[in-house]
């Protein structure tokens, strides 16, 4: 690798570290004869699969120059940084050249916006393309789509990436024209709706012709900026939920809005990213897509923002205590998923197990139940424990936010709760 080459790749790589959605692959495809690598089921960039593997992925810009000046972006045009573009060819050999030392199994290409979003994409796909079809590179590869690129580059691009993805960035449309006037929802949600209709129509071909090239077979993800717009998080999440409505969207990502550009004064002033409350949205969209819970159980006009000392979960069980205590040795498996502390896989074990004995709380923890909190809501065999409607839902969130140090047990906090009364 020669010593521009290398000088390139520092800048694209440093300048592609703020894009935060290609965590999971979401695609298998087995190493064939001829061709080079193989696409992972589970997981891609520093993620680790199944079976405890590492996966790595080179993530990295085709170019930094942008004819974009969005207030929230490090690369926007007004900012004076080093600025890099490489060839198609360069970044191709990169590629392959990383892969044959092992240092990568994929990768996560994006680009600024140069000239117009078409001759942008149109470089991004011959990247793929040729990586595909002259190198027989068979890994993984997540590819941005610009928005605004046209729909016969958007779909010749799902047919060499594995995983197409356009950023929202901003979940309002108003807050999006405030912090980048010359982006749109249309630019963004015309390259979404392409990518949808080409994965279901391939998905119709396949039926037909069993040997039919496959469209973007991970489907795509999008991203969205936390912190950097005053929207509440009832409305991040209905955007998301509404996402996941299509039936192409795997993956939302929140990103905590970092303040690169502290001169901007349409930004916000933080001194760090909302890292607890991007952790808190992630923990929510869990909720939608695996629990079966709806926007408005989450939040709603009443609670618009996530609590940000207890998980969603919690904060919704605290909330609704006529709900509980749920007799674990009788309630549904859609009821299980709402006990704090129970997951979809031991909610799956809980339903399977308790057909051949009564479950006390040793059987619970031994297929992992979390019963520092699902003790407060359920009722078991040989479970004595005072509930969350005995204890009320204040006393409950007491004992379970206590520091280490200064922990009560629930018996010590009711007797003073008494003495109050």
């Amino acid at each position: 690798m020669n010593e521009t080459v290398l000088e390139k790749l520092k800048i694209l790589a440093e300048s592609a570290k703020y894009d935060v959605s290609c965590a999971s692959s979401g695609t298998s495809r087995s190493g064939k004869k001829g061709m080079v690598g193989s696409a992972a089921g589970w997981g891609i960039c520093h993620s680790f699969a199944e079976d405890g593997r590492c996966i790595s992925l080179l993530k990295i810009m085709l170019t930094n120059y942008c004819m974009y000046d969005c207030a929230y972006c490090i690369n926007r045009r007004s900012n004076d940084l080093p600025r890099a573009t490489l060839s198609v060819t360069e970044l191709v050999d990169l590629t392959i050249e990383f892969y044959r030392r092992n240092y990568i199994e994929g990768l996560f290409l994006s680009s600024g916006v140069v000239r117009s979003p078409d001759y942008t994409m149109e470089r991004l796909v011959r990247v793929v393309k040729d990586l595909r079809l002259i190198h027989r590179f068979n890994g993984y590869i997540h590819m941005k789509s610009i928005p605004g690129a046209s729909q016969e580059l958007v779909n010749e691009a799902g047919l060499y990436a594995d995983r197409l993805s356009v950023n929202i960035e901003i979940p309002n449309e108003k807050s999006l024209q405030t912090l980048a006037p010359e982006k749109d929802f249309k630019s963004v949600f015309a390259p979404m709706r392409y990518i949808q209709q080409g994965v279901l129509q391939s998905a119709e071909e396949r039926k037909r012709f069993r040997h039919a090239p496959r469209f973007a077979p991970a489907g795509q993800s999008t991203q969205m900026i936390i912190g950097a717009t005053a929207d509440t998080d009832k409305d991040i999440l209905r955007l998301s939920s509404a996402l996941y409505q299509r039936p192409t969207m795997k993956r939302v990502y929140y990103s905590g809005f970092i303040p690169v550009n502290d001169y901007d004064n349409r930004l916000p002033a933080l001194k760090q990213p909302p890292l607890v409350r991007e952790n808190r949205l992630y923990q929510a969209d869990w909720l939608l897509r695996f629990y079966e819970f709806k926007v408005d159980e989450i939040v709603n006009d009443a609670y618009p923002e996530l609590d940000l000392e207890v998980d969603p979960k919690l904060s919704w069980a605290l909330r609704n205590p006529h709900m509980f205590p749920v007799d674990i040795n009788k309630a549904d498996y859609e009821l299980l998923l709402r006990v704090p502390g129970i997951g979809v896989k031991s909610a799956k074990m809980i339903v399977v197990s308790r057909r051949y004995s009564r479950l006390g709380s040793e059987q619970l923890k031994k297929i992992g139940v979390v019963m520092k909190k699902a003790q407060y809501f359920i009722t078991c065999h040989e479970l004595a424990m005072r509930t969350v409607n005995e204890l009320t839902p204040e006393n409950v969130r007491h004992i379970l936010t206590q520091k280490k140090g200064r922990k009560l047990d629930d018996r010590q906090l009711t007797i003073q709760f008494q003495d109050v009364l």
